[in-house]
């Protein structure tokens, strides 16, 4: 946004020089007011003077009058370019100190009959040149003072608009900008504003339904596991197993994506206290067989709930999807929490790295398996909204490890 704030101010200032060159060319082309202007005042001029043969003393007396409450001095030159007389009084000579150098002179006329009249300032008076410049500069310094608000008010506008797409973006559904003036700027933010409002409606119905639908199929499933429960002898065991596991698996998948659309609808925790999460992890891994825990004690903020919920879908991917010992080491790094969950199974190809956090993704080793294909991608979610971020890697020695880092309470 800097870039175009310089690019408009430059733009203007440049349109204002260009106009001003532009006015200066017709002003002084061949024939035109200009020099229709020095024409006329040169004849005006002639006709007060004496002609060029009187003697010095008369001509001395007119320029004096018309020197008469100039701030300068006036002097009368023949065609040679010598003096005649100056209007401060100075005899006719030829005294070169007398002559008023180029450099000093503030304009210069040839009259008609040949002779030249210059205009000088005084002699303590400032240089024609440092006058010019000073007024340049003081005529820039107003130009920038009177654009430089007007310039300001549009980019800042267009600012406030991109800090509203960028909040959208990041998904606050709520970013709105303020509609001022009634220009394109004005109809852009207007524009946004409908769009964003579009957009907060659509998302909404989809995570009502979704969450109704979750919530709906609750109910017969809750059925479905009553009636198991009720005919269970009389239906074969190895059926029997198969249909609760898959009746798990409904109830685990309902529970993650009403969590996930629970998460989606919340910009900001809604709680949030110190976490000892060494102490959260040694829970967790009391409840799987053969995990070893290693770290140092390190305090987060954060919801305790949805922290335990996070080691919960990182453990349970590891020991169903990797091969044992799985490992979990917290150790404090540059004030984040670094938890790493490691396993000694396979891994995943450079694309499924980056496609295992998709929700419902189920790598090629995973298809057979249990499972709903939502745990990772709730589990980032959930490290995200604590300031943190899940990934994947490969340890020095070829170990696979999935890895949060999240902000520590100093």
């Amino acid at each position: 946004m800097t870039r175009l704030y310089l690019r408009i101010y430059l733009t203007v200032v440049a349109s204002l020089l260009a106009y001003a060159a532009a006015f200066a060319w017709v002003w002084h082309s061949k024939g035109g007011p200009y020099e229709t202007a020095m024409h006329s005042q040169a004849q005006v001029i002639l006709n007060a003077l004496p002609p060029a043969q009187a003697p010095a003393l008369e001509q001395q007396r007119s320029l004096d009058k018309l020197a008469k409450g100039q701030p300068g001095r006036l002097a009368l030159l023949d065609d040679s370019r010598r003096l005649i007389v100056e209007s401060d009084g100075r005899p006719s000579i030829d005294d070169q100190h007398a002559l008023p150098h180029s450099s000093e002179s503030l304009w210069t006329l040839h009259l008609p009959d040949g002779r030249w009249l210059e205009a000088s300032p005084p002699r303590d008076g400032h240089q024609p040149l440092h006058v010019l410049l000073l007024s340049l500069l003081t005529l820039a310094a107003i130009i920038g003072v009177l654009v430089l608000p007007v310039v300001r008010r549009i980019t800042g506008r267009l600012e406030r608009l991109q800090r509203a797409v960028e909040s959208l973006g990041a998904g606050d559904l709520h970013a709105r900008v303020a509609v001022e003036g009634r220009d394109e700027v004005a109809r852009l933010a207007g524009s946004f504003n409908q769009a964003a409002d579009r957009i907060e409606a659509l998302v909404g119905h989809q995570k009502s339904l979704l969450a109704n639908a979750s919530h709906e199929l609750r109910t017969p499933l809750t059925r479905i596991r009553l009636a198991l429960e009720l005919i269970g002898p009389a239906v074969d065991e190895g059926r029997r197993d198969g249909l609760k596991q898959d009746i798990g698996e409904l109830d685990a998948l309902i529970d993650e994506i009403l969590l996930a659309s629970r998460l989606e609808a919340l910009p900001h925790l809604e709680a949030i206290e110190p976490v000892d999460l060494l102490a959260l992890a040694a829970e967790e891994c009391a409840r799987h067989d053969g995990v070893d825990l290693e770290g140092t004690p390190v305090t987060v903020k954060g919801d305790p709930r949805l922290l335990l919920r996070l080691l919960r879908n990182l453990l349970d991917n590891a020991t169903r999807h990797g091969l044992p010992p799985v490992q979990v080491r917290l150790r404090l790094t540059e004030g984040r929490a670094e938890l790493v969950v490691r396993d000694h199974g396979p891994g995943l190809t450079e694309d499924e790295s980056h496609r295992v956090f998709e929700p419902f993704y189920r790598g090629s080793a995973a298809r057979d398996r249990a499972g709903t294909g939502l745990g990772l991608a709730l589990a980032r979610q959930i490290a995200r909204h604590h300031g943190g971020e899940l990934g994947c890697r490969y340890e020095p020695d070829g170990a696979f490890a999935l890895v949060m880092s999240i902000p520590a309470e100093m």
